[in-house]
């Protein structure tokens, strides 16, 4: 691949450092790199390939001779800085929710729909990291049987709220076990510690979050199927990273359990542990650091025809925000689709 110039916008957050770790892991033709990101993180420094690099605020002339940019700075920042970065010539992988639902913008998980990159105009979304895990096991039974229904229930990690909602739950825990009480004064979805939350994001006004809608709206937009049946309770749990989904689906075709297990053991990044006798099933403190999709406890529906439950597991950091979007601008170098499309 050819060498490109790379801007990570946010680089000093969760997503920022995955980011860098990844890009030198998967050794990506870095050319020149620039991390930037708030005032609060001006001056610090990062390595990358055995090199300091220091942390640069964020400005609107921040992309000049920038390829690719990395972006998981929130959805305001997104909106502030982006289109100065496309304007420069620019392609963004976005991993905040600014632009996901823009019909304008391809919503992508790497390896389910990278046909959609041709249409690029300069922003590529990434999707929630709760969806982009969920969709891959879906988009293999959409295309083995075809989606009826799909019904998820998520056990999110706390990293996904960022860094700070980490090192909070590590103080709660402490905290209580000191015979403590850490919750003073804290609302109920930041009682993190020994807790389970039934409320990620805002509430509309219909009951849902906007973590629930999230997960509904990304999931169709990245099958392309405007009208399947999905619905999704999020919740927090005191994980440190691994998101974990129970998922029930209705397929429209006839199909069994060892055929949906073959086609699972198919698919790239997408790993079946399935062995419940000799305990073996994915968990979160097992795939932190991991590169796939890990799905089991597969089982048939007794309470309805051609439907199963599913259990899945992924590193939320890695496999739904910094991997996919690292992925994603591999895909863009490879396939000559840098600059932006009119």
């Amino acid at each position: 691949m050819k060498k490109v110039n790379v801007a990570i916008l946010g680089a000093t957050g969760n997503v920022g450092r995955k980011f860098i770790e990844i890009l030198e892991e998967r050794d990506f033709p870095v050319n020149n790199l620039r991390l930037l990101a708030s005032t609060s993180s001006i001056g610090k420094k990062l390595k990358f390939k055995g090199k300091e690099y220091i942390v640069e605020q964020a400005t609107k002339d921040s992309f000049k001779d920038i390829d690719i940019v990395l972006a998981s700075a929130g959805g305001k920042i997104s909106k502030e800085f982006i289109p100065y970065a496309v304007k420069a010539g620019a392609v963004v992988i976005d991993n905040s929710s600014a632009y996901r639902m823009d019909k304008d913008v391809p919503l992508v998980v790497a390896g389910v729909n990278n046909h959609a990159l041709k249409t690029h105009k300069g922003i590529i979304a990434n999707p929630n990291c709760t969806t982009a895990q969920l969709i891959v096991p879906l988009k293999v039974l959409e295309e083995l049987a075809g989606l009826k229904r799909v019904v998820v229930s998520t056990y999110q990690s706390v990293s996904g709220a960022g860094k700070a909602s980490m090192d909070e739950l590590i103080k709660q825990t402490k905290e209580i076990l000191n015979g403590s009480d850490p919750f003073v004064d804290l609302t109920p979805n930041r009682k993190f510690a020994f807790n389970v939350i039934p409320h990620i994001d805002v509430f509309a006004e219909d009951g849902y979050t906007k973590e629930e809608i999230k997960v509904i709206n990304e999931s169709r937009k990245i099958l392309g199927i405007e009208d399947l049946k999905i619905t999704c309770t999020a919740v927090r749990v005191p994980v440190l990273i691994g998101h974990s989904e129970s998922v029930n689906v209705e397929l429209k075709k006839p199909i069994t359990k060892k055929e949906i297990i073959n086609a699972f053991n198919e698919f790239p990044d997408l790993e079946v542990l399935d062995n419940p006798q000799n305990e073996t099933y994915p968990m979160a403190i097992d795939i932190a650091g991991k590169d796939s999709v890990f799905v089991g406890r597969i089982r048939e529906d007794k309470s309805k025809p051609n439907t199963f439950n599913f259990w899945v597991v992924a590193d939320n950091l890695r496999i739904g925000a910094a991997l996919n979007a690292i992925k994603i601008a591999e895909i863009i170098v490879k396939e000559s689709l840098l600059g932006v499309k009119k």
